[in-house]
């Protein structure tokens, strides 16, 4: 059988109209969800540390003089808070078909 022959046999059965899906959530998804929760509270207040260290450290340096690293720890923290609390936005946007 030719791929034309069972596309047209199978047109009827695509033209009826529009599926309907029900979400349902899996079992146990709150737990996961919880977890996830846990992580993303964790990541924001390491990111917290992480600016209030850098922020200590720039003061001690400039009070001490030396070589300024605090500025690289500083952007480090800044990157990965605009990662972590971005990545929620982009996983809903795929996951919800960009919606």
């Amino acid at each position: 059988m030719s791929a034309t022959a069972l596309l047209l046999d199978a047109y009827p059965l695509l033209a009826q109209g529009e599926i309907k899906i029900t979400p349902k959530a899996p079992p146990e998804s709150e737990r996961l969800l919880n977890i996830v929760r846990y992580i993303s509270w964790l990541a924001m207040l390491a990111g917290i540390a992480s600016l209030i260290y850098a922020g200590g450290k720039f003061g001690w340096e400039r009070f001490h003089g030396g070589a300024l690293e605090s500025p690289k720890i500083v952007l480090g923290a800044l990157i990965g808070g605009i990662l972590s609390t971005s990545a929620g936005g982009v996983m809903n946007a795929i996951v919800t078909g960009g919606g």
